[in-house]
């Protein structure tokens, strides 16, 4: 066929509009009672409190965190009616506003993801120990050559954040990403970060709940708080030191007590059991020592390379089966890169703490309703084609349901989206639609 040449044309009568995901992320916030939530409709130049927070959980939804791209919504009707808005802020209002209240919106975007992930009856799948995994990491932001509030120094050697994040389940519900001052250590003020979140994750499940964390946060005291708390848990263990030829001497000694195995020619490991005892409390520890006397490449090693592992739990299942669980701890690490890259959120907009605190809150927020548009409608037989998967990241959400285009009509006191005729996402978004109706 010939290569054709259009003719451009603005129109002048007609609306159409290349965002009409953002008819479902008004129906996500309706279901998290965001209004309702809001301690006062405060009104400063005709613009709520809750049109503010409306105004930029629809711009995150949209991959745009930057305050001045509201700008190009403005005038935008169809922005208004999909989310429920009186008035858009300005570029300049919005950051105004978000700094001199960012405490008071935090408390209510918190309260309203929760509500909103209870309301729409969010899954939690839980693992095969019948538990709801309950993932929480620290992760790196980097905000390098800037001078806002809180930027330092990185574990990953480079200038920025280092925010905590707890996801729920299987599918990967976010229950906070609280930012952090890129040097503070991930266990600093960890109880705190447990005391919001464990109530969080009861109201959304009713399943036993397992924590999954990495050596950073080996310590007693946590511990003793999920002892305490009745959770479940799988920690890595931080040696301190390297002393795997101790390790290996000791699964020598427990003899069939300790599980051999011969992955390949050089390389034996041992998998075993240790109890420690503090005060009242036994805790158990799963040991993995590593003997290799070959390397990779089949070249033998003028001295043995020892590597010894380990992970306290409370869990009674078997060794290996307890390293299986840890190891699907790394999923979590997908989930950081969508609020980095999806969500467009790793540099954060403001220069001020508690703004990129609020910023961040959003984030999660507008985290959870996609995800939750990505299992109801991309994941199933009416979704676009796309290979099979359990569940879609955010960047596939945004491309497959955020980013359609449709004609905006109104008709007898309706208002009308027509999708075009070869629309492959028509079935898939009027699935999500419909899940989202209020009550």
């Amino acid at each position: 066929m010939v290569l054709r040449n259009f003719n451009l044309r603005q129109s002048q009568t007609e609306h159409y509009t290349a965002n009409t995901g953002l008819t479902l992320i008004g129906r996500c916030i309706k279901l998290s009672q965001l209004e309702a939530l809001m301690p006062k409709r405060f009104q400063l130049h005709g613009i709520t409190d809750t049109d503010l927070l409306k105004s930029y959980l629809g711009l995150i939804s949209l991959g745009k965190s930057d305050f001045d791209a509201i700008e190009n919504y403005r005038d935008d009707k169809f922005f208004q009616q999909a989310l429920g808005i009186q008035r858009i802020p300005s570029s300049p209002s919005l950051r105004q506003r978000m700094d001199k209240d960012a405490d008071k919106y935090r408390s209510v975007t918190d309260k309203a993801m929760i509500q909103f992930l209870a309301a729409a009856q969010a899954p939690v799948t839980p693992l095969w120990t019948g538990h709801a995994a309950m993932d929480m990491d620290v992760f790196p932001m980097d905000n390098s050559k800037t001078q806002k509030e809180g930027v330092s120094r990185t574990y990953k050697g480079h200038d920025g954040y280092a925010p905590m994040a707890c996801y729920l389940g299987n599918e990967g519900w976010c229950l906070a990403c609280e930012l952090r001052e890129g040097k503070q250590h991930g266990q600093k003020e960890f109880t705190h970060v447990l005391e919001r979140v464990i109530p969080r994750a009861r109201q959304l499940t009713h399943l036993p709940l397992l924590a999954r964390l990495d050596s950073g946060h080996d310590a007693l005291a946590n511990r003793l708080y999920f002892h305490q708390e009745a959770v479940d848990y799988i920690i890595k263990w931080n040696p301190r030191k390297k002393d795997g030829a101790h390790w290996l001497a000791v699964a020598i000694g427990l003899g069939h007590w300790a599980h051999w195995a011969n992955p390949r020619p050089g390389k034996r490991v041992a998998t075993f059991t240790v109890y420690v005892e503090h005060g009242e409390h036994s805790f158990r520890r799963v040991m993995q020592v590593t003997e290799r006397t070959i390397d990779k490449h089949g070249q033998a090693m003028l001295f043995p390379d020892v590597e010894a592992e380990g992970w306290w739990t409370s869990l009674e299942q078997a060794d290996a089966a307890i390293i299986g669980l840890y190891r699907d701890h790394a999923t979590s690490e997908q989930f950081h890169s969508e609020f980095k890259t999806d969500l467009d959120v790793e540099r954060l907009p403001s220069g001020k703490f508690d703004t990129n605190d609020l910023v961040l809150a959003c984030a999660a927020f507008a985290y959870n309703m996609l995800r939750l548009i990505g299992l109801v409608g991309l994941v199933g037989d009416h979704s676009p084609v796309r290979h099979p998967a359990k569940r879609r990241r955010v960047k596939t959400v945004l491309q497959e349901l955020m980013y359609l285009a449709a004609r905006v009509r109104e008709r007898s006191r309706q208002l009308w989206l027509d999708f075009g005729k070869h629309c492959a996402a028509f079935e898939a978004f009027r699935r999500v639609y419909a899940h989202l109706a209020v009550p």
